[in-house]
C-alpha cells in the first residue's frame, strides 16, 4: 500500500499516548475473540 493524504491521515497515531494504544473502534474488533478476564491469586 502507499501512502497517501488520505492513509496517512487515517492511520496517524500521534494523538495517542503511546504507539501500542488500540482506538475504540479497534478495540470493538478484537474484543469479541478475547477470552473472559478471570481472577486469580490473591485479593
Amino acid at each position: 500500500m502507499a501512502w497517501t493524504e488520505i492513509t496517512r491521515a487515517q492511520y496517524q497515531r500521534d494523538d495517542l499516548e503511546y504507539a501500542g494504544d488500540l482506538r475504540d473502534a479497534e478495540w470493538a474488533l478484537i474484543a469479541p475473540p478475547m477470552p473472559e478476564k478471570k481472577r486469580l491469586g490473591r485479593p
